[in-house]
């Protein structure tokens, strides 16, 4: 058997990645907190982010269950895996599950910063703290949602480069993540509208739109003071820069993008 690790700290989106990264590397198999997953499909364990507390959640993704290795065991040679991904946040836990599971030595080590960009990798940080939001790289309806008291949510469908569907990602906030701080959406919206009034080319702020998604996004409606006497462009591209330092200072990570839209030019 071919066997993969993908490690990375906790938040930095790894299962995220983990379906289109497999794909990447030709694997059929994961194993992510406890699951496996074949073609994009769970067929045997159970999730770490089903327990209680993060010291049942560790035992539960390392495998310490006899009951819960077996028939993970059994799956894989039910399945005939050939090549499977382990992901974890150190290569000590990818090597501790590949010994579990008895899969053999590990061919390759891959870390999260070699499969996702340090600008992805600071927007799921940011959003584990603030949210407490986890991904798990199965369909929403393979997820047993009695488990969770708390947010559970469709996350994404994943394609390969020639669109063909590879699998889905849900969104859910285990019993376990506590500590999670919360920002109000108007809280966002308050410092995009500070700095752009901070602009001495920005006469007023008429309106502040942000979208957390995909895509984190701002966009403002600006009225810009007369004379125009200065290159427009340029001193609009440097308002973009400005918001995005200042927004990156505050929140750890930067926008997608910064839709600038002047409506008007008044007087000072």
């Amino acid at each position: 058997m071919k066997v993969y690790s993908l490690s990375g700290p906790s938040g930095t989106g790894k299962s995220t990645s983990a379906l289109a990264f497999a794909h990447k590397l030709d694997v059929e198999a994961i194993i992510d907190d406890g699951l496996l997953i074949v073609n994009g499909t769970r067929v045997a364990g159970v999730s770490a982010k089903f327990e209680k507390n993060t010291i049942t959640a560790v035992r539960r993704a390392i495998f310490t269950d006899e009951v819960h290795r077996e028939a993970v065991k059994k799956a894989l040679a039910s399945y005939q895996v050939q090549s499977i991904l382990i992901i974890g946040t150190s290569n000590k836990m990818t090597n501790s599950i590949a010994k579990q599971l008895a899969l053999g030595p590990i061919e390759q080590y891959y870390d999260v910063g070699d499969v996702r960009s340090s600008k992805d990798i600071q927007k799921a940080r940011f959003i584990r703290q603030t949210q407490g939001k986890h991904v798990m790289p199965i369909p929403y309806r393979q997820v047993e949602q009695n488990f969770f008291k708390r947010l559970v949510q469709k996350g994404i469908e994943i394609f390969s480069p020639k669109r063909e569907k590879i699998g889905e990602t849900t969104i859910v906030r285990p019993d376990f993540q506590r500590e999670y701080i919360e920002i109000g959406k108007q809280v966002y919206v308050q410092l995009l509208t500070y700095c752009c009034r901070k602009q001495t080319i920005v006469q007023k702020v008429e309106q502040v739109q942000f979208i957390l998604g995909e895509q984190v996004q701002a966009i403002v409606t600006i009225q810009l003071k007369l004379p125009i006497d200065y290159p427009l462009k340029e001193r609009l591209h440097a308002l973009q820069q400005a918001v995005q330092q200042e927004f990156y200072q505050h929140f750890g990570y930067e926008l997608d993008a910064i839709h600038l839209h002047v409506k008007t030019a008044k007087k000072p």
